[in-house]
This record gives C-alpha cells, structure tokens and sequence, in this order.
C-alpha cells in the first residue's frame, strides 16, 4: 500500500457523495481532498481507481441518489461503503421519458462582468448584407454528393491557381446527400447546405450541382433567399464541356471580388461562438467545460453570442437551461427542444438514455445525467435569449441553443450553420477533425495536450495543476481573439482538416 502525501482527489460540491481522483489511485491508497471549509479529508479505496473516475466519500444505500456538481448523476445500483469506486457495476441512471415543465419566471439576471483586461473588439470582415467574418476564404458547396470528387479536384486547383491573391483559401465540404431524399428530410438538408452558402466565413461560394438530383440549383436558390450574384456563383457540371475549366473561371471572378474585403477593427459584441465537446472524460465536468462556460460569459457580457447544442446531452440538465430562459416563450422553446429530440429517440425504437458512449464510460462518466450536467456547463451562466432549429441562423445575441444531436461532425456543422465564426471543442480523449469554421480543441487533462500537439490548440488541464480559472479564462479569450482577427490558426486549420455531417432523418430512394 502506497500513501498519498498531497492531494489526490477534487471535491466538486460539499453537498456531493463523490470526489473524483486527480490520477490513478492503487488499492488501498488513501485518497486525500480538501473540504469546504479548507480542511484535508480522507477516505481509503478498496480497488484501484482510474483517473478520472469517483470514489464514494459518504455511505450511500440502494435506490438513494449519487450526487456530483451538486446534483444527482444516478441511483445508487446497491449499498454503496466509503471507498468504493463508483461507475457502471453500482449506479444506474434515475431519468425517466418525455416529462413536463413548470415555467418559473427569472428572479435575477446572472450576467459576467466585463474585465478591463479583456479584449473589446477583433479584426473581422464586414460583408455587403452587414454579415461579419473572420476568415475571407472562397466556399465550394455542392448541391449532391454525386459530385464530391469534382469538387475536391476544384477546390485544389483553385487554391493552388489562387494563392496569395487577397483570400484566405479555397475551401469544399464533401457530403452524401441532396438526391434520392423527400419532403422534410431533403429540406433540413437544403437548410443546412444554404446556411453555410450565406455564413460570413466565405467571402464567396461556387455552388455546383450535377444537373439531375432532387436538390436542383433552381430549389436550392430559393433555400438560399435573396443573394449578391458577384459573391455566389453557380454552375451545372452536366450542361458544361469541362466543368474544371468553367469552375476555376467562375471562382476567378469570386477571388476578384472576394479581395476587395479588408479587416477592420469590430467590437466583440460581433462575434458568434459554438461550444462543443467530444471524447469527454472525467474531468470534462471540471476543467474544459466549465473553463469554456466563462469564455462564454464573455463574449455574451460582452454583447456577442454563445451557441450550445447538442440536445440529448442535455437530457438530465435541461432544468437548469429552462430555469435560464429570458422569457416563457424561450422556455417553451426549450421543452419543445428537449421533448421533440426524446420522441426522435421513441420513433426509431432507441433508448432514450443509452448513453454515454464506451470512450465516456472508460474517461469515468457513468450516466446520461453525469454527462449532460458537465456538457451544459459549456454553457456558462448567461440568460438563454433564443432557441434555433436546424438550420436556422442566429438572430438574438446572447446564448442561444441550437437543434442537432450530440455527434461530433453533425453538431459543428449545426454550429457553423447557425452562424457560429469558431467553434470550442472541449475533448479529454482527443479527435483530430475540424469544421467549415475554426475549431480550437481544448483538452481537459494535460496528458493529452502533451501527447496529441498537432490535435490540441489548448491545455485547461492546468486548472488542476495550480493554474487559476481568472488566469487560463483571459489567456484563452486573448487567443480567441487572435485566432478571429488573423494572427493564428488552429490545427485543424494548419492540417487541413475541413468536414461536414448533416442531420439525416429520412427515406433513402
């Protein structure tokens, strides 16, 4: 038996049955935290225990509630002894199925004070339609799937012809869809495909089409609304000769106009942020997650606007973003959120709280409810002004969620859809994709930052390593704003690893 000498475990809550261990603990250890009140507690563990994971402080019974962040992450499976390492064998989840809301009106307005040693403005570009960017990249977006492989060749060839000349890159997001689709399904993909054809990122877009697909070009302008023809072209690869020859004419015209855009100074009230996590492990709850909730707080105090997705990881905490909404018609919008996703889940036959996945489970996340309430923290503690569906964009500054499920691909791309300049990616497993836009991943633990470098743009593993939040919350901002303004890009950037998911819910012809 080896015994700790310092501490070895973080209490998150005083009203909380767990501490989490800081690394991995040996059988017999003991696990050493300090209390509330500043004191030193201790328990000894029975097993070993990774990192990551809980250990129970306080004797639980049977069928009682596990609490952690202050809230109950699941019932107790069978008597639970001090000691123990808590996970899947002895608590289960106590969620139940679609439920009912009661709108409690808002008593006070949580709002984050302005730092004087925060940035106030970015170097972005203002488009014609008032729309802001922070990259002046040409967009190639095509209609069907039938065509990724043009449009990559294209997408080449214009950034290698291009290069240098007052852009930032020529850029093709491959996808599947846009034929043999119906009705609403073949919409949300059309919803989706428009919003990034109107997103301040690109300062122009090639849109091609095959020519024989249900998402027709003359359907998809009309998806798209009203548009400046200089800064979106179009082009039929079936009713051209060559339709590498007739692209690169067309995206020569995108890159002459798209080089009239210079940066200007903007306040921060113009930047939109999402906020994402994937690979989460046990300290996604107490480092990254809560780390990038304050950098939300920010840029909302600031005026700006935080975008939160991810629905059924908020399965388990949606009271605490119901008991946020700036009105009852946002609370409304929130049930409905929450409630139309579980019967999306009824539908199809699925359990409803099977999750999380086998990588969460091995990082020491046992239940949805865990998960959820360390997902939503992301979030911050501002007043949720909107609630948007897929594929719609952000209209009210503020935090704002946003309709989609929690996979990694399909969710940055709603994010980025919905408006968002950069997305924060909190990961404590690591994942090397990007989005359309800017995705900074922040690793929870310092062992990944360490091992993945060319994945991680950002180490908030250091919040349990003696850093304090004040302190990695102004760095990080201080890096967001470089990152809008010009000064840095992130490995997904450097790498070039540029991807889209879009939500599919329907028939395949």
């Amino acid at each position: 038996m080896r015994n700790a000498t310092i501490t070895n475990a973080t209490l998150l809550h005083p009203q909380d049955d767990v501490v989490i261990a800081l690394r991995d603990i040996e059988p017999g250890e003991i696990v050493r935290w300090p209390s509330a009140d500043g004191s030193e507690q201790s328990v000894t563990v029975d097993k070993a225990v990774p990192r990551g994971h809980k250990i129970m402080i306080q004797p639980v019974a049977a069928g009682a509630h596990v609490h952690k962040f202050g809230y109950s992450i699941g019932i107790a499976r069978e008597d639970i002894t001090p000691g123990s390492w808590v996970h899947t064998h002895n608590l289960r989840t106590g969620l139940g199925e679609v439920l009912e809301y009661e709108y409690k009106p808002k008593t006070d307005t949580a709002r984050a004070e302005v730092s004087p040693s925060w940035p106030s403005t970015f170097k972005g570009y203002v488009r014609e339609d008032g729309e802001i960017g922070i990259r002046n990249e040409i967009w190639i977006i095509n209609t069907v799937g039938c065509i990724n492989k043009t449009c990559e060749t294209l997408a080449k060839l214009a950034g290698r012809q291009f290069e240098g000349q007052g852009i930032d890159g020529v850029y093709h997001f491959p996808h599947p869809y846009g034929c043999s689709q119906l009705g609403d399904d073949l919409t949300a993909t059309q919803k989706l495909l428009s919003a990034l054809v109107r997103h301040g990122n690109a300062a122009g877009v090639l849109v091609i089409g095959l020519g024989c697909e249900n998402n027709q070009i003359e359907a998809f302008k009309k998806a798209i609304g009203d548009y400046n023809p200089d800064r979106v072209k179009f082009l039929k690869s079936q009713e051209v000769e060559d339709e590498l020859e007739e692209g690169l004419k067309l995206i020569e015209q995108l890159v002459r106009y798209a080089s009239g855009f210079k940066r200007q100074e903007l306040p921060l009230a113009k930047l939109r942020i999402g906020l994402k996590c994937g690979g989460s492990d046990g300290f996604s709850g107490i480092t990254a997650n809560p780390l990038v909730g304050r950098i939300a707080d920010a840029i909302t105090a600031a005026g700006g606007t935080a975008l939160l997705t991810e629905v059924p990881e908020m399965f388990g905490a949606e009271t605490i973003l119901m008991d946020r909404a700036a009105d009852e018609q946002v609370f409304d919008g929130i049930v409905s959120l929450v409630n139309d996703f579980k019967g999306y889940f009824i539908r199809h036959g699925q359990e409803i709280y099977e999750n999380p996945s086998p990588g969460n489970k091995d990082g020491g996340i046992t239940t949805l409810e865990e998960k959820s309430l360390g997902c939503t923290q992301k979030g911050g503690h501002a007043t949720v002004t909107d609630v948007l569906q897929y594929g719609e964009p952000s209209r009210k500054p503020g935090l704002n969620l946003v309709q989609a499920p929690g996979n990694d691909l399909v969710s940055v791309t709603a994010l980025s859809a919905a408006g968002a300049h950069i997305v924060l990616f909190t990961t404590g497993r690591g994942t090397p994709f990007g989005g359309p836009v800017p995705t900074v991943k922040i690793a929870t633990n310092t062992q990944l930052a360490e091992r993945k470098k060319n994945w991680i743009d950002y180490n908030a593993g250091q919040l349990i390593e003696g850093k304090r939040m004040e302190e990695l919350q102004e760095e990080l901002l201080h890096q967001i704003v470089e990152l809008a303004s010009g000064e840095r890009e992130t490995n997904n950037e450097r790498n070039g690893f540029r991807e889209i998911a879009i939500f599919k819910d329907g028939v395949i012809l």
